[in-house]
């Protein structure tokens, strides 16, 4: 149920999957707490596409979005493939929200997108809108898709909209760190967690330079992501 959550004084408006209009989560597997890492994010979806099939879920992705958005079908004319960058400048979807219901669509748009990649639910934990707003991903228990070999091992927080050059607003951030700081009082987050940008563990842009530009700046902010490293060598870690 929505509401201003409170703990400490720290407050943000809170959504819950129901109220977003999720559709039942097919991937719930456990989360082992407290985690080590946070990873942020932004939304730049779909990503690039390589191959005719991950250009057509990603068309079938951006025309559903579209449809969300009542457009009555995908908005482009043509979408081009090229040899390393495919349906580029022209996906960052969902774009910044900045209602609560334009929120909602974005995160149905998400979970539309993850679910047609067969994640089983969309893969963030959390998402924060450009109003503040929280919105309830796959909560505090469950195993997100986001970060590769960090999955298992972080929360992935979401902040939405392209954060590549626009820099997010203030009441984005400050509820992004909220949510940590009730992380870290709730036990699901270590009190000496190790903050990171997606980009830190995989191959992407993600969360935008603008925006990493800002967390590198944050308490907690690291750069010790070596395990995830190592783990490519010698499956250390699930």
């Amino acid at each position: 149920m929505c509401g201003w959550t409170d703990f400490d004084d720290l407050k943000y408006k809170y959504y819950s999957r129901e109220e977003w209009g999720a559709t039942p989560a097919a991937d719930r597997r456990p989360i082992a707490t407290p985690v080590q890492y946070v990873v942020i994010h932004h939304t730049y979806l779909p990503a690039a596409c390589n191959t005719t099939q991950q250009c057509f879920s990603a068309m079938k992705s951006m025309q559903d979005y579209h449809n969300s958005m009542g457009w009555g079908d995908i908005g482009y004319q043509r979408c081009t493939e090229r040899a390393l960058y495919l349906i580029y400048s022209f996906s960052n979807l969902p774009a910044a929200c900045n209602t609560t219901q334009e929120c909602f669509s974005a995160m149905k748009s998400m979970q539309d997108y993850h679910n047609s990649m067969e994640w089983g639910d969309i893969g963030y934990h959390f998402c924060v809108g450009s109003n503040g707003g929280v919105y309830e991903g796959r909560g505090w228990n469950v195993v997100g898709i986001h970060a590769g070999r960090a999955n298992n091992h972080s929360y992935g927080i979401c902040l939405i909209g392209d954060w590549r050059v626009a820099t997010p607003p203030k009441t984005m951030l400050e509820s992004t760190k909220r949510l940590i700081s009730i992380g870290v009082e709730n036990g699901s987050i270590s009190p000496n967690y190790k903050l990171i940008g997606h980009n830190q563990v995989m191959a992407t842009e993600c969360p935008g330079t603008a925006l990493f530009n800002i967390i590198s700046t944050w308490n907690h902010f690291s750069t010790d992501v070596a395990v995830f490293k190592t783990v490519a060598k010698n499956n250390a870690l699930s």
